[in-house]
């Protein structure tokens, strides 16, 4: 690792979702809604693998950059259309951080294997892939579950639980299992694990 490299780069993709107009509190200041969720995925990661490397950070760090140049409602609200939005938002992702990679003069090997990262296609057989699906999940359940509740069925719910849960790890499953849930959120997630 060259870490004065790795540190310009994370700081451009900090600085390229520092711009999304989108803000959320955070400790209570207003901070840029994908730059707060790009720092969460990654200190999961690290709590998940404290000797992640290099390339598994750098897409942890820019898993959603810029992700709000690309809005849900360009896409027909349908299931067809959210999937593609999302195969849209994950190629478009990939292509922007591999560009990143290039511009800090980082290899062809470690930008292909990054976008490999980022496509989840090896997913539960390639653990680096498994530890971003995992942090993914864990950001998840933390800090998106609770909003997500109050606005769908609760049969809705408890399926999109179930198949959050079956991308996790077993590890991830027990890091999830700990944290501090409240009340109603609990009842569903072990509702839901019931089932």
């Amino acid at each position: 690792m060259e870490p004065d490299r790795f540190r310009a780069l994370i700081e451009r993709i900090d600085h390229a979702n520092s711009q999304d107009p989108n803000t959320e509190l955070v400790d209570g200041v207003p901070t840029p809604r994908e730059l707060a969720y790009v720092r969460r995925v990654s200190e999961w990661v690290l709590r998940l693998d404290p000797h992640a490397s290099e390339t598994l950070r750098i897409v942890a760090r820019g898993q959603h950059i810029c992700r709000w140049t690309i809005p849900r409602d360009r896409f027909p609200r349908t299931r067809a259309g959210y999937l593609r939005w999302r195969e849209t938002l994950k190629a478009f992702h990939a292509e922007q951080v591999g560009e990143l990679m290039r511009a800090a003069g980082y290899s062809q090997e470690l930008i292909r294997r990054g976008r490999q990262i980022m496509s989840k296609s090896k997913l539960t057989t390639d653990p680096e892939t498994q530890t971003l699906e995992d942090a993914l999940c864990l950001v998840f359940l933390e800090t998106q579950f609770a909003d997500l509740r109050r606005k769908t069925p609760p049969d809705t719910m408890r399926t999109v639980l179930q198949k959050t849960w079956k991308k996790m790890s077993p590890k991830a499953r027990e890091a999830a299992l700990k944290l501090p849930l409240a009340r109603e959120e609990r009842a569903l997630l072990e509702a839901a694990l019931a089932d």
